[in-house]
């Protein structure tokens, strides 16, 4: 018997007519995991988790047949998903409307701006109704006939989940190399297509990163291969097209399981580059691209707290580095003949106020990607007179700008996007000769859509030790600020990454239904800088949390909203943020929508086999560490669940994830389910089909955002 298929009789209690929708769901129980109590001890400590057994292996998951115990999960996880949608039945027409409204939005025969590279012009497009686009190129110009690289649609055919995640043209323009995922697991696998003949080759190369890099001799790539257990990223290989993958020799192999490896090649087309990374080192290698047989060189060893990335120009290696206490990052150069730090000079000088975080190269000019104040800048500067430096201007309170694709050195022309909570992202080139700027596209709103009807601003909140935390907030113009209006707050704050306020035409669903939407810049990002990320990792963590907080009590204190109408939202990363507020301060919130969160941290990081656990000890620390296992445990969301009155929730998973396992947001919810009070919602939603990242495909990914929107109307009590 299948021991949670409490859902058999919830159609027929749904069909009676006495009962509303109300009464309904007060009478449809929740599915209650069976409690296997599972002993962990650490550092003389002892926990009892008594929903361990919720995890699986791969080979337990991949089985034809599945076991007793794949079984008990199965039944587990596919009644929660009935529960779920039980739950969310009296907002099934919202859901469906709520989908077309978005998708509705979003022009069907896309495509984007053709970019120059080789001789030929590069663009993506979609065709109406399909979820997946087309790869094209055309020869010379933009008028020529188009060539069809790929059409993911047909070769997403029979599959659930599809993904590309990287594709790369040979030297001589007659070759495409290219990764696919049909699980979402993340283990791409590398295939080969003749662009003269529009053959598939017989090269196929499994458990890789996705990605591959040509040598200049037109029959050899270079990929990276992951661990079949962890998924570090922990080795290159060369292939030569028409030999045996299994064959293929290891040219790099990153024995610390800390790091993570990968390979790529200049923009000069004449160096191969092998970068091995971790949170606060970095070491790469060099070949050069006419002679893949040959050895890679180090540039740099690696030291701890030494941080460095590279280009090629000329005759030097171009490095962003952190070297001499530069936290905030500086530019310096070294001749291809002597890389060693010791040659290495000042290009762009240290500046404590800019956050240099990225740089491109041209014939003439070099563009640096700045933080300035917490807002992303670009910088040009001539090479003949770096003196005369400018910033393009923008007029937005808050912004984001950062530098698209731009593989040819010699060219006046830079292009970039630019977005806003208002303005959709646009696509410009910028001639740095004449200072003139071409919008070449604006991201089309189908249906209309009018900027001038919505007010962003940029807001500072004060965290609980003083500091000032940026939060962006966009919202319809003339709503009144009387904290009576529902508002959703969004955050991440790990690993240094920005949450930039991006523009998204999904958002107008509920602005246009009187939320406030609210981004939270807290640490643990790098929106102000690399001390914002550091102050917001290892064991000041919790300054993570707390920002969150503080900035959700800004919106209500200044009247944007009120506890009752409040949202949170995180994902990953930001679903641990959204477990430990919930454990920190329920009563804040009306509801918290965590998607595939990390949430069971002290386990997870005691367990190296899990993927992506070793070489993320510089973020979280090293729980084998007492210091570290005592913080974490302190915070981590499933170890301190509490008899609390949480609020509403709804949780998502994908079965395949990779960087978040499904049984940590699976064992949350079972663990909340049993302890909490009071009769607020608690659902998990659980995606079969799908990793880390949710549905693929361009339409079908809405389906989860309708879900989400859904469930907060129904909160606030608009079902229709």
């Amino acid at each position: 018997m299948k021991k949670y298929l409490f859902f058999a009789w919830v159609p027929l209690l749904m069909a009676g007519a006495a009962c509303n929708r109300t009464n309904t769901q007060t009478m449809i129980k929740p599915p209650v995991a069976e409690k296997k109590p599972h002993k962990l001890v650490a550092h003389g400590d002892t926990r009892i988790d008594n929903y361990y057994w919720m995890r699986l292996t791969d080979e337990q998951k991949n089985a034809k047949e599945p076991d007793e115990q794949t079984r008990q999960v199965l039944d587990y996880l596919h009644a929660e998903n009935d529960y779920c949608e039980a739950m969310l039945s009296p907002v099934k027409d919202l859901r469906e409307s709520l989908y077309q409204e978005i998708t509705g939005r979003i022009k069907p025969d896309d495509r984007s701006v053709p970019y120059l590279e080789n001789g030929y012009y590069y663009y993506t497009r979609y065709e109406e109704g399909k979820e997946y686009p087309l790869y094209c190129r055309k020869k010379g110009s933009t008028d020529a006939p188009e060539e069809i690289m790929l059409n993911a649609n047909e070769l997403a055919a029979g599959h659930n989940f599809f993904r590309i995640a990287d594709w790369s043209v040979s030297p001589q323009n007659d070759l495409l190399v290219f990764g696919i995922d049909t699980i979402g697991r993340r283990q791409y696998v590398l295939m080969f297509k003749d662009l003269t003949t529009g053959d598939l080759l017989a090269d196929e190369i499994p458990n890789t990163t996705g990605g591959a890099v040509w040598a200049n001799d037109n029959k050899t790539v270079f990929y990276t291969r992951r661990d079949p257990e962890t998924l570090r990223a922990q080795e290159i290989l060369r292939h030569k097209l028409g030999t045996p993958a299994d064959k293929d020799p290891r040219v790099w192999f990153e024995k610390d399981e800390t790091f993570s490896t990968g390979i790529f090649k200049t923009k000069s087309k004449k160096y191969l580059l092998i970068w091995s990374s971790q949170t606060l080192s970095t070491e790469y290698r060099y070949l050069d691209a006419g002679h893949p047989e040959g050895h890679f060189r180090v540039i740099q060893p690696r030291k701890k707290n030494l941080e460095y990335e590279v280009e090629h120009f000329g005759n030097y290696f171009y490095i962003r580095t952190n070297a001499g206490g530069a936290k905030n990052f500086k530019l310096m150069r070294t001749p291809v003949a002597h890389t060693t730090m010791t040659h290495w000079k000042e290009v762009f000088p240290y500046d404590s106020t800019l956050y240099l975080t990225g740089f491109d190269i041209f014939r003439d000019y070099l563009v640096l990607s700045v933080r300035r104040n917490g807002l992303t800048e670009l910088k040009i500067i001539p090479w003949k007179n770096p003196a005369k430096g400018w910033y393009i201007d923008y007029e937005e309170p808050t912004y984001v700008v950062r530098t698209s694709m731009n593989p040819e050195f010699n060219t006046p022309l830079l292009r970039f996007t630019y977005s806003s909570l208002v303005t959709p992202t646009s696509v410009y080139d910028y001639n740095m000769d004449t200072k003139e700027r071409v919008l070449m596209k604006q991201e089309e709103v189908v249906g209309g859509y009018d900027p001038s009807q919505y007010e962003e601003k940029r807001l500072f909140a004060t965290a609980s030790d003083g500091t000032k935390v940026p939060v962006s907030l966009v919202f319809r113009k003339g709503l009144k600020m009387d904290g009576n209006n529902p508002a959703l707050i969004y955050g991440y704050g790990s690993y240094g990454y920005p949450m930039d306020p991006w523009f998204s035409s999904v958002h107008l669903s509920l602005l246009d239904r009187g939320f406030v939407y609210a981004i939270a810049h807290i640490r643990g990002g790098g929106e102000m800088g690399r001390q914002w990320y550091e102050d917001g990792k290892l064991l000041k963590k919790k300054n993570t949390f707390t920002d969150f907080i503080s900035c959700s009590e800004y919106l209500v204190d200044q009247n944007y909203t009120n506890p009752g109408k409040l949202f949170a939202m995180g994902g990953s990363a930001g679903g641990l943020l959204m477990g430990a507020i919930a454990n920190m301060s329920p009563s804040l919130y009306k509801g918290i929508i965590a998607n595939v969160p990390f949430v069971d941290v002290v386990t997870t990081m005691l367990d190296p086999t899990i993927p992506l656990t070793t070489f993320e000890y510089d973020e979280w620390g090293n729980p084998h560490i007492k210091k570290y296992y005592e913080y974490m445990l302190s915070y981590s969301p499933y170890d301190n669940v509490g008899p609390l009155e949480y609020p509403s929730m709804l949780v998502t998973t994908g079965y395949w994830d990779s960087q978040v396992q499904y049984w940590e947001p699976s064992k949350w919810v079972a663990k909340l389910r049993d302890m909490k009070t009071g009769n607020n919602p608690l659902l998990l939603h659980v995606n079969f089909d799908a990793g880390h990242g949710g549905a693929s495909g361009r339409y079908r990914r809405y389906r989860e955002t309708a879900m989400e929107y859904a469930f907060m109307l129904q909160m606030l009590g608009k079902e229709e």
